[in-house]
């Protein structure tokens, strides 16, 4: 483990911000040759105006122990984007140059956990768990862990307004890529070289948009211009990761807006490419009914938490009428007139590919269509009938199993 940068001249410097002229410290850092070339800029409480008292008690108490065994500790990323947006964190992330091990000897109410990426998870009684990360390099990947420094770990960051590092003991925000003017400024503003950023991970371009639309930031022009050309990586990635990304978004409580700069980025059609294709073909209406679904979703998430199943009914279903699959054809009209179900949880399954949801919620979303339409739901057919209606049951031992399930 590299022991932390010594922290070298710091200065006064008379900065204008988007607000007023405030003085911000200026301190310097080490480079790999030695040389205090890396430049900080330190944004006091009285720049920074976060009180103390927002911040959890416990993440505070991690960095301390931390910060009293000789470690570096700050608090990262959207936690304190959030706090000078004035937003209420979800998580408060820690980044440390301890390693898993150290952290791991330091608190008993922790757990290493990840193969290829190593943190520690602290718990505690209530539930709560906090995210601790050691500092890492730039070349490490998904191959390979590399623990780095302080300034190593910061490059390593999407996004400058989540590439900000607060020290709860110093009350400071350590700002090396100008990540609180960003903010200030309201716009999304890439770390990483824009040549290799979205190439190297395509699920940062759905990033970008996500901060956009939960922080009511824009996307700064150079990084919007990249997303709309490599739009069409996004579909290399995984898909258990889009998959979890899609989930994410339609839990946010900001899916509209969300889904709104995706289909403009055009980043909707690597996602969801059956849906895009859909409500390019259905019209202003049909994409307006669309996105009118989301924003019902996300003003009922504000008073209760909705299951899976119940967000895939409020994407799909306006899509859904769209396709067709509500039409029972003449010659197999019952009385009741009731579509197949089992047609259009399949149907549901084809809009939502190549993206991959339990079958337990895309079944959930279809009975809340079901029952938003007004349709009984019909009574669940056995596997035998199904095999029956396909013709399998004509095979030898299908026929024998038919008459030992019906012999008893």
């Amino acid at each position: 483990m590299t022991a932390p940068e010594p922290r070298l001249r710091v200065i006064a410097l008379r900065v204008r911000t988007c607000y007023n002229i405030c003085i911000v410290l200026k301190r310097y850092y080490r480079d790999d040759k030695g040389k205090p070339s890396i430049r900080a800029l330190i944004y006091e409480k009285s720049d920074h105006c976060i009180d103390r008292s927002a911040i959890d008690r416990d993440a505070v108490k991690i960095c301390s122990r931390l910060n009293s065994r000789g470690f570096e500790a700050y608090i990262v990323g959207g936690a304190v984007r959030d706090l000078l947006l004035n937003r209420t964190p979800k998580d408060f992330d820690i980044a440390t140059s301890a390693s898993p091990n150290q952290v791991k000897k330091l608190f008993r109410n922790s757990r290493i956990i990840g193969k290829r990426f190593r943190l520690v998870h602290i718990y505690f009684h209530d539930g709560k768990i906090h995210e601790v990360a050691t500092f890492r390099a730039p070349e490490s990947g998904d191959r390979n862990h590399v623990y780095g420094t302080f300034y190593q770990d910061v490059t390593r960051r999407d996004f400058s307004l989540n590439a900000l590092y607060y020290s709860p003991s110093e009350e400071v925000i350590i700002d090396f890529v100008g990540g609180v003017e960003d903010i200030r400024r309201r716009i999304v503003r890439s770390v990483l070289p824009l040549d290799t950023s979205f190439t190297e991970d395509p699920v940062r371009m759905l990033r970008a948009v996500k901060y956009a639309a939960i922080t009511g930031m824009r996307i700064a022009p150079q990084v919007g211009r990249k997303i709309r050309k490599q739009a069409p990586l996004l579909a290399s990635a995984s898909v258990s990761r889009l998959s979890e990304e899609l989930h994410k978004i339609l839990k946010s409580g900001n899916s509209e807006v969300i889904m709104r700069l995706m289909h403009r980025y055009h980043l909707l059609q690597p996602l969801l490419p059956r849906i895009e294709e859909i409500l390019l073909s259905g019209g202003e209406k049909l994409r307006e009914a669309f996105f009118l679904s989301l924003a019902e979703m996300d003003q009922q998430m504000l008073t209760a938490e909705l299951s899976r199943g119940r967000m895939l009914q409020f994407l799909t279903a306006p899509v859904m009428e769209a396709t067709g699959v509500w039409k029972v054809p003449e010659l197999e009209v019952s009385d009741l007139q009731v579509p197949d179900y089992f047609n259009v949880v399949q149907e549901l399954k084809n809009l939502l590919k190549p993206l991959v949801q339990p079958n337990r919620d895309v079944e959930e979303a279809v009975k809340w269509m079901f029952r938003e339409r007004g349709l009984k739901m019909p009574r669940k057919r056995s596997r035998f009938a199904e095999e029956n209606r396909s013709g399998r049951n004509s095979r030898p031992h299908y026929r024998h199993a038919r008459k030992f399930r019906e012999n008893g």
